[in-house]
């Protein structure tokens, strides 16, 4: 999955750094990203900024480091850097395509705290400018204190087994068209198991038992945490699809679940084991 980048190792500790120029810098602009363009993109360094580079390096924040690579996010507010030479601007949904796969990891947990910055430049409870912390990773408001943290979510993702059989779904309205898992967020009061029950009948109508946990994953695409689990149908196995939230869901054997799955998310990771017989009930 997208998080497991071993032997590299990811630190998330807060800190306040200087960058140098062989630092790595993340520049989000209107839904894209800043990649060096020279055949393979990737994250850029400081250096490849020429005359823009003191600039850049003087509106920026330290992220997070990997192995002993620091990388900084540089405030597209303060900075214009879309006409950098060997640099160019993508759509941000490139990321998932980006290798290595720390690479892509770094790129979307920039992205899960550009986001945060972005959205809370004014408190939520009095309206005045904040500031960033400088003791954590939080924007404190200068007027009332108010403290607030990046967005972290928690999901579910379900695997429904039946017969040796896997149910499998399409989202209603989006770019994206692979199969996928009954998916869908916690709600407050709810445990993960009551999300598991609630969005299974939401979205298709079925009951599950023996809800069994799986794995989690850290999802910054959608400022998320996915926590996996396996189910078996309870009950009837006919759907009634929520055509709201999905196109399609139907009863899939390991024989016919396509072949066209990646190894960065969790949905995919937990249909392959169903596909491979690692999952057989």
């Amino acid at each position: 999955m997208i998080q497991e980048i071993f032997p590299h190792r990811f630190c998330n500790d807060f800190a306040i750094k200087t960058p140098d120029q062989d630092s790595y810098f993340l520049y989000f602009l209107d839904g894209r990203i800043l990649l060096s363009d020279e055949g393979s993109e990737t994250i850029p360094q400081f250096k490849e900024l020429d005359s823009l580079k003191e600039e850049a390096m003087s509106h920026c924040d330290y992220l997070f480091s990997i192995d002993e690579m620091d990388f900084y996010l540089v405030d597209e507010s303060q900075v214009s850097l879309n006409e950098v030479h060997h640099l160019k601007l993508y759509k941000a949904s490139i990321i998932r395509e980006l290798t290595p796969m720390w690479v892509s990891f770094a790129a979307v947990s920039a992205q899960h705290l550009h986001r945060f910055y972005i959205s809370n430049r004014f408190c939520g409870c009095c309206g005045s400018p904040t500031m960033k912390s400088k003791k954590e990773r939080a924007a404190v408001c200068t007027s009332c204190g108010n403290t607030i943290y990046p967005k972290i979510s928690p999901a579910v993702i379900v695997g429904v087994t039946h017969n040796g059989k896997l149910l499998l779904t399409t989202y209603a309205g989006r770019e994206y068209t692979r199969y996928a898992l009954i998916a869908g967020y916690t709600e407050f009061g709810e445990t993960l198991e009551d999300t598991v029950r609630r969005e299974t009948m939401e979205e298709v109508g079925i009951k599950v038992k023996n809800i069994r946990y799986y794995k989690n994953q850290p999802w910054g695409f959608s400022d998320s945490i996915l926590v996996g689990y396996w189910a078996e149908l309870d009950g009837s196995p006919d759907i009634h699809l929520d055509e709201t939230e999905l196109s399609t869901a139907v009863w899939m054997a390991p024989e016919d679940i396509p072949n066209d799955f990646t190894n960065l998310s969790l949905t995919h990771e937990m249909i392959l084991l169903f596909k491979e017989g690692k999952i057989t009930q």
